[in-house]
């Protein structure tokens, strides 16, 4: 016979398996004409928050139109959900400001 701790130990392990993973949320800065870091990887369906501290507007579009954030003015946030791939982005406004982000 089994106790009753044994049977509640055990029903926490199986359904602790069950439970999906939850996705995580990252930081990318804006600054210095430069996304800090350029080069991030993480895990397919996690977050990006994108913070501008520059005085100039930016924003992060993908190339492959995966992801966009709004025009960002100083101080401004955008939160964008990744998929799986490689995603090369830049800020539109000023495109010599690139990034990559993969998503695993």
């Amino acid at each position: 016979m089994f106790s009753l701790k044994t049977i509640a130990a055990a029903a926490v392990l199986i359904l602790g398996a069950a439970a999906p993973a939850l996705a995580a949320n990252h930081a990318v800065t804006i600054k210095g004409m430069k996304f800090w870091p350029a080069n991030i990887t993480i895990a397919a369906g996690d977050t990006i928050t994108f913070t501008n501290q520059d005085s100039a507007p930016h924003n992060a579009t993908a190339a492959d139109g995966s992801f966009a954030t709004p025009r960002l003015s100083k101080g401004q946030s955008a939160r964008v959900t990744v998929a799986a791939g490689t995603h090369s982005y830049i800020c539109t406004i000023h495109p010599m400001m690139k990034g990559k982000v993969t998503a695993k």
